[in-house]
């Protein structure tokens, strides 16, 4: 049973982009949407330790622009023990996204997000985790 036991003041800028953040995920109300993002949080604070996680890395990039691709393999066989596929789309002439299935100790998954994510040119990158224990 939720409990109320005070109010929380937030300054003008917040509550505007907390009004957004709402209507943008079709929250009922802002007690929702603070309820999401602090569950969010907590579940982000227990990719953190050592817990057992699965996983995939999405990656998207212009194969064009750097040697994105080389490095990505690169970086990959470097965490070959945590990767258990990598599925790589052509989504336009110029365009691929690259999916990187993993399974692994959270702190080692995320390492391994964050280099590929780091890579010069890539136009977006992200980690999403889940615990698998």
């Amino acid at each position: 049973m939720p409990v109320s036991r005070f109010g929380v003041s937030l300054e003008e800028d917040i509550l505007k982009a907390l009004d957004k953040f709402v209507i943008e995920n079709n929250y009922p109300n802002r007690s929702q949407a603070i309820r999401a993002l602090i569950e969010k949080n907590l579940v982000e604070k227990k990719w953190q330790c050592n817990h057992i996680v699965a996983g995939a890395v999405v990656l998207l990039y212009d194969h064009h622009k750097g040697d994105i691709t080389s490095k990505s393999n690169d970086i990959q066989h470097e965490y070959f023990d945590v990767i258990l596929s990598s599925q790589h789309f052509h989504l336009s002439h110029d365009n691929c996204l690259e999916i990187v299935a993993v399974k692994g100790v959270a702190s080692r998954l995320t390492e391994l997000s964050d280099k590929l994510i780091g890579i010069k040119g890539l136009i977006h990158g992200k980690l999403v985790m889940s615990r698998a224990e």
